[in-house]
């Protein structure tokens, strides 16, 4: 197996943990409003990938992100259909360690736990081999005008100082370009960009994905409660 489809096996994994046992996050609205900041990721999008040491090595795959919720808690989901690496990962942020924690599934199912922040609108990455020291890196970010969005796996040797791409996805939003100066209906639940409708007691809302969806239909009151509290606070 290549290094690229075998970095799951031996990285050291901080267990896949499971958003509803993240015992971190202990203030979970926190850990909501640090998700916010990349609401901008949420919907699919249709990529073109490329090996670094092979440009001709390309592929297609789409890219979904959406929101899911369990209680208080609250993450963000990542499926890739057709994927040539990368099968799925779920993105939390762990408000004791003021970190985001992702979980990237290869294509194989295996699992690698990364810890890293977000800064200037990048999220980056990283987890450490337990036994190489070697260190793999995920970088997240969009690009114009949030009608890009682009995430690349990189890796550096214990004894290098600069990493190596190993791959990269480059990804349009599908549908309508919705960039972020575009925006103009709020998601009820998350606060992203609404773009599905919802109904409650004969009032039509919006929210941006299939888990606010599901969310907003469990317990539609506490978050209308919650959007209504929001759009009437006033501007510090």
């Amino acid at each position: 197996m290549s290094r690229i489809m075998a970095f799951g096996f031996t990285f050291l994994l901080l267990g896949f943990a499971k958003p509803a046992e993240a015992k971190e996050a202990k203030a979970p609205q926190d850990a909501k409003k640090a998700l916010q900041a990349l609401n901008d990721f949420i919907g699919g999008w249709k990529g073109n990938g490329s090996v670094e040491k092979d440009r001709l090595a390309t592929w297609k795959e789409t890219v979904n992100w959406s929101w899911r919720f369990k209680g208080d808690d609250a993450w963000l989901v990542m499926t890739v259909s057709k994927g040539k690496y990368v099968k799925s990962g779920e993105l939390l942020y762990l408000v004791n360690k003021k970190q985001y924690q992702f979980t990237l599934v290869d294509k194989d199912g295996e699992k690698t736990v990364y810890l890293g922040t977000l800064k200037k609108r990048q999220l980056t990455l990283q987890a450490i081999d337990k036994e190489t020291k070697e260190t793999r890196q995920v970088k997240m970010n969009l690009a114009a005008g949030g009608i890009r969005f682009i995430y690349t796996v990189s890796h550096k040797p214990a004894n290098r100082l600069i990493f190596a791409r190993d791959f990269e996805v480059g990804c349009t939003r599908l549908g309508e370009s919705f960039g972020a100066k575009e925006k103009k209906i709020e998601c009820v639940v998350s606060g992203g960009l609404g773009t599905i409708p919802v109904m409650h007691k004969g009032v039509t809302y919006y929210v941006c994905c299939s888990g606010c969806k599901d969310a907003f239909n469990e317990n539609p009151e506490k978050y209308i409660k919650e959007y209504e509290a929001k759009k009437n606070k006033p501007e510090e």
